[in-house]
């Protein structure tokens, strides 16, 4: 997880609101969803980060346990999609401003 582009998709519980949002407004991560609270009062919400953020959203009543590898997630995705359109026929001419070519 050393690379500087890997994103990890971790959750951050604070023991309060006011711990959390003073995380929030202070590292400014890029949060998915709704903030989650527990019976307790401990909040909980998604957040994107690089493996060095999710070190530094650590302190005294925040812990943070990464999720997944959001990087790897999105690769594996991006491996199902097919290529071409499948919807065309199969004698279809591109169309657009692209140089038109056919194949030899």
């Amino acid at each position: 997880m050393s690379n500087e582009y890997t994103i990890l998709r971790v959750r951050v519980t604070a023991k309060d609101p006011d711990t959390l949002r003073a995380l929030l407004r202070e590292a400014r991560p890029d949060v998915g969803g709704r903030v989650r609270q527990a019976e307790d009062g401990s909040c909980t919400i998604d957040a994107y980060v690089t493996p060095y953020k999710a070190e530094a959203l650590e302190r005294e009543g925040v812990t943070v346990t990464v999720v997944e590898d959001a990087t790897a997630v999105g690769r594996a995705r991006q491996a199902e999609v097919g290529e071409g359109d499948r919807f065309a026929p199969e004698d279809a001419v591109p169309q657009g401003l692209a140089l038109k070519v056919k194949d030899a």
